[in-house]
């Protein structure tokens, strides 16, 4: 089913009634709404696929190539799993993602599915533009050091790299604290996609959150947001409108016949009119 009126105004009713507060770093924000994720995916096409009355949702696109799964009752740390089924031209690739990662930061990751972003020909550009540490050529850590990004090389199993990013707690020395989520994208997963990840991740701009909501780490800093609640709401309408109209005009140009090009009997003939 297609994304309705009614989910969207409540949506808008649910936080009618919410103060919101800016949190950052983003990493450290919570997991927030995942209607931020579902809402986007569903305005551009994808149906829900799973038992209405069961707590796990499961999307899939219309051309059926990419499924989405949210499981909160998963019995491992990946909440989140994205597939891609394999085409004649293109390899499958899985994505996951653990409990805490924000839902906005996610959907960063699944609206460049639906729209893809300029080219982006470096993954590392969102990081190092935001200022985080590039201990190495293939990682690099947020200013506050509690979230990393690794390329992990390549292997005797794998042809090609894999992106991970973990954040967690505050260690001693070169030994980590306890993960606090993780992401994970492997050899397959087109660079586009983990560099709208990464955008979104390392966006300085915080993320709102409601009063008593659940954040990712009590070191997250919290302050009353300017923003008043319709216009969190006017936000996310926007980026639903926005998304539903430029995932139809991109199946109108799959659909769209091919024009016949003219024979050259056909524009001899022509030339002779």
């Amino acid at each position: 089913m297609p994304l309705s009126e009614r989910q969207l105004a409540a949506f808008a009713d649910e936080y009618a009634s919410r103060i919101p507060f800016d949190t950052g770093p983003r990493h450290l924000a919570g997991p927030g709404d995942a209607r931020h994720v579902t809402h986007g995916l569903a305005a551009a096409g994808w149906s829900a696929v799973s038992d209405p009355l069961s707590a796990e949702i499961v999307l899939r696109s219309p051309n059926l190539r990419h499924r989405l799964q949210f499981d909160p009752q998963s019995a491992t740390s990946a909440w989140w799993r994205l597939r891609a089924e394999p085409t004649d031209t293109e390899a499958g690739w899985y994505a996951e993602f653990g409990e805490l990662v924000p839902a906005e930061v996610l959907a960063g990751f699944t609206d460049a599915l639906i729209v893809p972003p300029p080219q982006q020909s470096d993954p590392w550009q969102p990081v190092t533009s935001a200022g985080w540490h590039r201990d190495s050529e293939v990682t690099a850590r947020s200013p506050d050091s509690m979230c990393h990004v690794e390329l992990h090389p390549l292997s005797e199993f794998r042809d090609r790299p894999s992106w991970h990013v973990e954040t967690r707690e505050p260690g001693h020395g070169e030994f980590h604290g306890p993960r606090i989520w993780h992401a994970y994208f492997d050899e397959h997963t087109p660079a586009h996609l983990v560099g709208s990840f990464l955008t979104a991740l390392a966006e300085r701009s915080p993320l709102q959150r409601g009063m008593y909501e659940r954040t990712g780490h009590y070191s997250a800093v919290q302050e009353p947001s300017p923003l008043r609640p319709q216009q969190v709401v006017d936000a996310h309408t926007t980026r639903i409108k926005s998304l539903r109209a430029q995932a139809r005009s991109a199946r109108r140009q799959q659909t769209k016949p091919a024009t016949t090009p003219a024979t050259a009997a056909t524009v001899h003939q022509a030339a002779r009119r």
